[in-house]
């Protein structure tokens, strides 16, 4: 959910005044196809394809759709929407299959890619897997960018030791809001969830197609629920993975994810207590976790490397909360930081996983831009001082760093809307996915859709904590997956409580020496990287560096 980038960045760990009413679109295009087919008539033609392959997705085609900015005035200002595509091999289709990372924030081009080309062949050979940058996103134009180098190290520290460190933190949220007013005006008023829905709606149009078949990750769970909803007979089969709670829309999920990524920073200091072999930080894990706090007040007091002050600390580990598998890159810089004084580790970590570059500033701006937008957030700072200062008391890894993350929507110069209530009786059977111990989507939230989407199936990774499960190495989740996008065929009531599914999570990733990770070449984080692992275990890491969490 949250762009950490979700968080996805984190993503989180990583995500309004007047009722939102669904914007009457003339849906006759494709009216006499087969179901969830395309054709080749005139709203097919409206997109014109070229090849945008890139080293790992070289079948990768493009296109460009004109939507308006405001879907009330459909005769009004155009903005453009970035649009990707696999094409179906198979004889027959099974028409478009539209894939979203989630953020909000995340480009979705890639994505296409790594869905078309992870799918068993047989299933990706039916569908035209089509990627698309959200409004504000990316290719699509007019790209947010509200303030370049907003987190630039070395930023305040994120737990604020005195009412004078609080303001400091508060103005600098304020100068970003300020920022996007000047700088983007209007443009606010339609950044937000429901927009993004009606493009889809746009996109199905012009594809040619009677129905969509939909695939999103985290906010991209939220997204396809909204669009669903809003065109419920438009949907012919969608999955949901790692659900975002639609009752928690925004500032409710993000006080759940601190307690939750707080739990997986305890699961992170348990593994490297059991590997203390290799890592030689002790053998408590509330000892490891105790020093990595000394780490944090050491870094306070001297940046590491001269850019990973608390904050960039916060940033560094926190995608260990999406993926485990960063895991023993996380803990060798960890090691080599606490037993050898050696800070350089830790700052190429920081370089891997949580600098920001201008895309990550693109995604921020449209991160806040969506979540200040889709609902109401408190506008008194005395309101998020109490519950932050609450929660921080049992939960400190984060608290306040998602604070900050999210502060500019106390200030946002736009107001609010009103969250659809995204409860649906007329959808085919919807196939979700969640993970137990899941954070940037904590595992409430997939039970909550569940019982909203009439009809759906939810397949539970029991003791899971990785965010984004499906195409990561689990056969048994993917099966699931495999045979729902083949047949429409769902699980239905072999699992326990409100699962109807449930797979064993994949184990652990093994440890890796800090001699082996220092030697290990380091690689930028970004979807063409394997989301900036060094070493350590792979798996997951490619769709851990396209999903929307913040970096």
């Amino acid at each position: 959910m949250r762009r950490r980038v979700i968080a996805v960045h984190s993503a989180a760990v990583v995500m309004l005044a007047g009722v939102l009413t669904a914007i009457p679109v003339t849906a006759n295009a494709g009216a006499g196809q087969q179901d969830g087919t395309s054709s080749a008539g005139a709203a097919g033609s409206a997109l014109k394809w070229k090849d945008c392959g890139t080293e790992n997705y070289p079948e990768l085609q493009c296109a460009t759709l004109r939507v308006p900015l405001d879907h009330s005035r459909p005769g009004g200002k155009k903005i453009s929407i970035a649009l990707s595509r696999i094409e179906h091999t198979a004889s027959k289709s099974q028409g478009p299959l539209l894939v979203n990372p989630g953020g909000p924030g995340g480009s979705g081009l890639s994505l296409a890619g790594f869905v078309a080309g992870s799918l068993p062949k047989k299933v990706a050979a039916q569908y035209d897997v089509i990627g698309f940058d959200p409004r504000g996103v990316g290719k699509s134009e007019p790209a947010l960018d509200c303030k370049p180098g907003y987190f630039d190290p070395v930023r305040p520290d994120s737990v604020p030791r005195s009412a004078k460190d609080e303001r400091a933190n508060v103005k600098r949220a304020k100068g970003f809001a300020d920022a996007c007013g000047k700088k983007h005006g209007k443009l606010l008023q339609h950044i937000d969830t429901v927009s993004a829905a009606e493009d889809m709606e746009l996109v199905r149009r012009a594809l040619g197609s009677k129905k969509i078949n939909y695939f999103g990750y985290s906010y991209g769970t939220y997204l396809g629920a909204v669009y669903a909803k809003l065109h419920p007979e438009r949907i012919r089969r969608a999955v949901l993975d790692s659900v975002v709670d639609p009752d928690g829309v925004w500032y409710d999920n993000n006080l759940a994810q601190d307690h939750a990524f707080d739990a997986r920073h305890k699961a992170f200091a348990a593994w490297v207590a059991e590997h203390d072999g290799t890592y030689g930080l002790g053998t408590d894990p509330a000892a490891v976790e105790k020093t990595w706090y000394k780490m944090r007040d050491a870094v306070r007091k001297e940046p590491a490397g001269g850019k990973v002050g608390p904050a960039e600390l916060e940033d560094t580990f926190l995608p260990g909360g999406y993926f485990n598998g960063y895991w023993p890159d996380l803990a060798a810089a960890f090691a080599a930081f606490v037993n050898d004084d050696d800070p350089e580790p830790l700052a190429e970590a920081y370089d891997a996983f949580a600098a920001i570059d201008a895309g990550g500033d693109n995604g921020y701006s449209v991160y806040t831009g969506v979540q200040c937008r889709d609902a109401s957030w408190p506008r008194d700072w005395g309101t998020w001082r109490r519950d932050m200062a609450e929660a921080h008391a049992k939960s400190p890894f984060m608290t306040w760093n998602n604070a900050w993350y999210n502060a500019p929507c106390a200030f946002w110069p736009v107001d609010s809307l009103k969250a659809p209530e995204v409860s649906n009786k007329k959808l085919p059977p919807v196939l979700l996915f969640q993970a137990t111990e899941d954070a940037a989507t904590p595992y409430g939230g997939g039970v909550s859709m569940h019982r909203k989407l009439r009809g759906s199936s939810l397949v539970v990774e029991e003791g899971g904590g990785n965010h984004g499960i499906t195409l990561s190495g689990s056969e048994c989740l993917d099966g699931h997956l495999s045979e729902y996008l083949a047949t429409g065929k769902v699980p239905k009531g072999k699992g326990s409580g409100d699962a109807d599914a449930v797979c064993a999570a994949l184990p652990d990733p093994e440890p890796v020496s800090p001699e082996a990770a220092e030697s290990a070449v380091p690689t930028p984080y970004g979807p063409e990287s394997a989301g900036g692992l060094r070493s350590g275990d792979r798996s997951g890491a490619e769709l851990h560096g396209l999903v929307g969490f913040r970096k």
